[in-house]
C-alpha cells in the first residue's frame, strides 16, 4: 500500500517547498552561497522513508535505499517489488515460512562505488539495529573493498526511527557538514527516536527469532497483548493488557506522553500498519487530537521486512524529533538549496 502523507507530515518536505518557492517578482533573492554537498548518506529499506521523500533525494545520487530481500517459500523479493505485501501477508495467513535476509556486501560495495563515481567525497551508511539484523555487518565489509570513505552507523533500531536519522543525515550533508558531522548529527537524532508498537499475535517474532519462545507462549496461554518497544536496539515488552482493545488506548497514551516530554514544537510522529490501514488512520487521528501541536504523523504500510516478522494487524508509533537543531548553529536555519535540493560541485558532477 503507497504511503499516505498528511499536509505536513514530513518536516523536511514543508522546509524544501519553502526553499521552492519563487522568488515574488522585482524582489532581489537573499545572497545565500549553496552548499556544496560533498557526503553521499546510504541505508536501507528497514528506514521506511517515505516514498515521495525517497524519489526527491535519490535523484541526483545523495541518498541511496538499498533493498533488504524476503524470502516467501522458495522464492525471494526485494522492496518495492509488485504485489509483495499481498504475497505475504497470504503467506502470514496460510502458514506459509517468510524469513528475510541481510542485503550482500556486494550491494553495498554498488551504491558506496556509485556515490564514488559520482563526486561524493565520502559516504554515511545508516542500518537497522544490529541487534535484529546483520545488514550493518555486511556494509562494514563493503566498506572496506571501496575507495571512498564510508562511516557505517548501526541506527540500534528501525522503521521510521531509523528513517528520522537518515533524513536528519542528509539534511546536514546539504548544509555541506562532512562525514564525522553528519553521522554525529544522526547518531543524535537516532538516540532520541522511539518505536512503541502492538501486535495481535507475537508468533510471528517467535519464528523470526526478534523474541523468545517463553515470552510468545506466555502470551498465547493468557492472552496478553503486549505493547512493545525497541530499546538499546532489541525488541523488548513495555506493558502487559488484556485485550487489543485496552493495548492500543494504552499505546496512544505511552505515545502522547512522550510526544509532550520533547522540547516545543520538535515532536515528530510516524504511525505504521500491516494489512489494517483504517486502525492506523484512526490512531493518527486521534493522537493528533491528543497532540494538536505537532504535525500530523506520517502514516505507511510497514517494508516488507518488517511487515515479515511483525505480522498482520500490528501497530506501530514512532515518536522522535525534527531534523533542525535548537542550538543555534548553522543547521538551524534552512540548508541552502533544500535538504534534497540542487547540488554542486563534485556532488553535481563537475
Amino acid at each position: 500500500m503507497p504511503d499516505r502523507e498528511p499536509p505536513g507530515w514530513p518536516w523536511l518536505k514543508e522546509r524544501l517547498i519553502r526553499l521552492r518557492q519563487a522568488t515574488p517578482p522585482g524582489a532581489v533573492p537573499e545572497a545565500v552561497p549553496a552548499a556544496v554537498v560533498r557526503t553521499a548518506v546510504v541505508t536501507d529499506s528497514a528506514a521506511a522513508l517515505p516514498a515521495e521523500w525517497v524519489r526527491a533525494c535519490t535523484a541526483d545520487g545523495r541518498l541511496t535505499v538499498v533493498a533488504m530481500p524476503v524470502m516467501v517459500g522458495a522464492e525471494i523479493y526485494g522492496e518495492g517489488e509488485d504485489d509483495i505485501a499481498a504475497t505475504i501477508a497470504v503467506a502470514l495467513a496460510s502458514g506459509m515460512p517468510v524469513k528475510t535476509s541481510r542485503p550482500s556486501p556486494g550491494q553495498f560495495e554498488q551504491a558506496y562505488l556509485a556515490a564514488l563515481k559520482r563526486g561524493f567525497e565520502s559516504v554515511v551508511s545508516i542500518h537497522i539495529s544490529g541487534e535484529l539484523s546483520g545488514t550493518a555487518d555486511s556494509a562494514r565489509l563493503a566498506a572496506d573493498r571501496v575507495g571512498i570513505p564510508v562511516e557505517v552507523v548501526d541506527s540500534r533500531t528501525v522503521g521510521m526511527a531509523q528513517g528520522m536519522g537518515v533524513q536528519s543525515a542528509v539534511v546536514a550533508a546539504a548544509d555541506g557538514r562532512n562525514a564525522q558531522e553528519v553521522r554525529a548529527f544522526a547518531e543524535e537524532r537516532l538516540a532520541r527516536a522511539r518505536v512503541y508498537f502492538y501486535v495481535p499475535s507475537l508468533e510471528q517474532l517467535r519464528r523470526g527469532g526478534r523474541i523468545g519462545a517463553a515470552a510468545s507462549l506466555w502470551g498465547t496461554m493468557f492472552s496478553i497483548k503486549p505493547i512493545l518497544a525497541v530499546e538499546d536496539g532489541k525488541i523488548v515488552p513495555l506493558e502487559r493488557v488484556r485485550s487489543a482493545a485496552k493495548a492500543i488506548a494504552r499505546l496512544e497514551e505511552i505515545v502522547a506522553a512522550d510526544a509532550l516530554s520533547r522540547p516545543d514544537g520538535q515532536a515528530r510522529l510516524a504511525v505504521h500498519h500491516f494489512g489494517n490501514p483504517a486502525e492506523a488512520d484512526q490512531l493518527a487521528s486521534r493522537l493528533a487530537v491528543l497532540l494538536p501541536d505537532t504535525p500530523p504523523a506520517q502514516i505507511s504500510a510497514l517494508p516488507a521486512v518488517l511487515a515479515a516478522h511483525a505480522g498482520l494487524g500490528v501497530l506501530a508509533v514512532i515518536v522522535g524529533e525534527s531534523s533542525t537543531p535548537l542550538d543555534g548553529g548553522s543547521l538551524a536555519k534552512e540548508p541552502a538549496g533544500g535538504a534534497c535540493g540542487p547540488t554542486e560541485g563534485a556532488a553535481a558532477g563537475e
